[in-house]
């Protein structure tokens, strides 16, 4: 038995819509980086069979071209499809104390929202571009995509 070894599998599949504007920045060897947290929502029903709603918050970085595609493409609110994997991370804080955060490290993001006008300064800084999504949905959320018959099961 104590051969057995275990698979090496660290694999996470995501979706949900961005809490708050991306943080973009650079390494300082010049390596684009992106940090952001979704909010994913699990609706179920609970013991008295009513409708209750569950939210998990998620931190995510990306790098490199993937970094670069979030900064024109993701907003407050934004829909997304993540995948990637787990990954750990320690730091001090400004008190000295050590502080170890898990978040999705981004392999792929798809985008969800239908692709919305881009708003660019007149100079060449590209940081200050941004995409502002259509609406073109009454809300924010990935009811959006369920069909109609996924749609009415879920509010029964």
């Amino acid at each position: 038995m104590a051969d057995l070894k275990m698979p090496e599998l660290n694999s996470v599949v995501i979706a949900g819509n961005l809490t708050k504007d991306p943080v973009f920045r650079e390494t300082s060897n010049n390596t684009p980086v992106v940090n952001f947290h979704i909010a994913a929502n699990r609706r179920y029903k609970d013991s008295n069979n009513q409708w209750q709603e569950d939210v998990c918050y998620v931190g995510v970085v990306a790098w490199n071209k993937l970094a670069e595609s979030c900064r024109a493409r993701l907003v407050k609110g934004s829909a997304v499809l993540i995948e990637g994997e787990l990954q750990s991370r320690t730091f001090r804080t400004d008190d000295e104390r050590s502080r170890t955060i898990v978040e999705i490290k981004a392999k792929r993001i798809q985008f969800l929202n239908k692709a919305g006008k881009f708003t660019g300064s007149d100079n060449d800084d590209k940081t200050e571009d941004r995409v502002i999504p259509e609406k073109s949905y009454d809300e924010n959320s990935f009811d959006k995509f369920l069909t109609d018959e996924e749609s009415n099961l879920i509010k029964e």
